[in-house]
């Protein structure tokens, strides 16, 4: 797995320099924590952004799809991606409507995505599953042969990206400060509720 900072172009620097940054590491967990990564690509002049669950392995980014769909075709015949990737710590609440603000970690990786199949298929949809649910892949059926051919699976190299952070509270003017409204930071957290088994599904 490579180490060390991720390939800066004037495409990856981040204007806001205070909360950017070219860190593979943080780039990595942030990555990792994320539950859907957003997929942007052109087809005939039009742009289009997909939502979708992924994973990463060492310094691959696995994206998955039915192997007729637009995006698997554009990007299988070797056109530019962007992945992106947005965690929303909190909400940054100001005395001015101005300054209303968000605490988040973000990643937006760009590059060409490229089609596996075989043992590194099946692998990165290993990894898809247990990325949603750490540990989920040993307790259900592995694909078989026609359901692997029924899905095609992308692997976009890590390597030209930009990470942005933002944390702290609201940056209001010293002429607000005296403002009788409420200021501060709502924190966001994303729980799992209670599982609901099917009709189906095996005594645990």
């Amino acid at each position: 797995m490579a180490t060390g900072e991720l390939t800066q172009t004037a495409r990856t620097t981040v204007r806001r320099s205070e909360r950017g940054s070219h860190d593979r590491e943080r780039a990595y967990s942030i990555l990792d924590a994320a539950m859907f990564a957003h997929v942007g690509f052109v087809l005939d002049d039009q742009p289009f952004v997909l939502p979708m669950v992924h994973a990463r392995v060492d310094d691959t980014l696995y994206l998955h799809g039915a192997p007729g769909t637009r995006l698997v075709r554009t990007l299988g015949a070797g056109a530019p991606v962007c992945v992106t990737v947005t965690l929303l710590d909190a909400l940054v609440l100001a005395k001015s409507q101005m300054h209303h603000s968000a605490n988040y970690r973000s990643v937006v990786v760009l590059g060409e995505a490229r089609r596996v199949r075989g043992a590194e298929a099946e692998r990165a949809l290993t990894a898809i599953v247990d990325h949603s649910l750490p540990g989920r892949s040993t307790e259900a059926r592995p694909p078989n042969a026609d359901e692997l051919r029924r899905t095609a699976v992308l692997a976009v190299a890590i390597e030209e990206a930009s990470v942005k952070v933002r944390t702290g509270g609201p940056v209001d003017d010293e002429a607000d400060l005296g403002l009788p409204v409420w200021s501060g930071i709502v924190p966001v957290h994303t729980v799992f509720g209670d599982p609901e088994p099917d009709a189906h599904s095996g005594q645990r």
